[in-house]
């Protein structure tokens, strides 16, 4: 485990040592903010039930159960509105957005990161929808999406982790192995 950690943080900094490399020959550096900790249980059943969908987005589950306790947000809502909107964050316009937020015909908001991305998505549904009484899928679709089946698949992607996760829980069911232990080491550049 500690072995894999290591391998991960070096590939993390050879890679954005070819970032600022290219960034100094561009005139700048790009300062970077690296962060890696155990996954909680929570965010363990993400990553499988993520990587079960072959998701970018498994290696940030712990980001998804972080942003969910801040905002005080169901933990599947963020993932079952990128199941819908992105197949788990497979298709997506760039940037890093995954939940179609702000996505208006040919305009996209775009992120930097699956964090930022996460966390802004998160702060938006929070202010936008739930502090105005807007609590599930169903109260939300007529704001968030024009398709009138938006909610019914949102609901489905929930109920279904909400079932993954039953059976995770249940010590009869052999799930693999495969998921991460820890969230992944990311890195973002610190925008000052």
């Amino acid at each position: 485990m500690n072995r894999l950690l290591f391998v991960l943080v070096l590939l993390l900094i050879f890679s954005l040592s070819n970032k600022n490399a290219l960034a100094e020959k561009e005139g700048g550096t790009l300062p970077v903010e690296i962060e890696a900790k155990q996954l909680d249980q929570k965010a363990e059943i993400l990553a499988l039930y993520l990587a079960q969908h072959d998701s970018p987005l498994q290696y940030h589950a712990q980001t998804f159960i972080d942003a969910a306790k801040k905002y005080n947000l169901d933990w599947k809502l963020m993932p079952a509105i990128a199941g819908v909107e992105s197949t788990f964050g497979k298709f997506i316009p760039g940037g890093y957005n995954g939940w179609g937020w702000g996505v208006y015909g040919n305009q996209a908001i775009y992120f930097n990161s699956w964090k930022e991305a996460i966390f802004t998505v998160s702060k938006g549904l929070k202010e936008g929808y739930i502090d105005k009484g807007l609590t599930d899928p169903f109260s939300m679709n007529r704001i968030y999406a024009e398709s009138p089946y938006w909610a019914g698949k949102v609901s489905y992607f929930m109920a279904d982790l909400e079932k993954f996760a039953s059976e995770y829980k249940d010590p009869k069911i052999n799930l693999p192995a495969t998921a991460p232990k820890i969230a992944a080491v990311s890195a973002s550049p610190v925008v000052r």
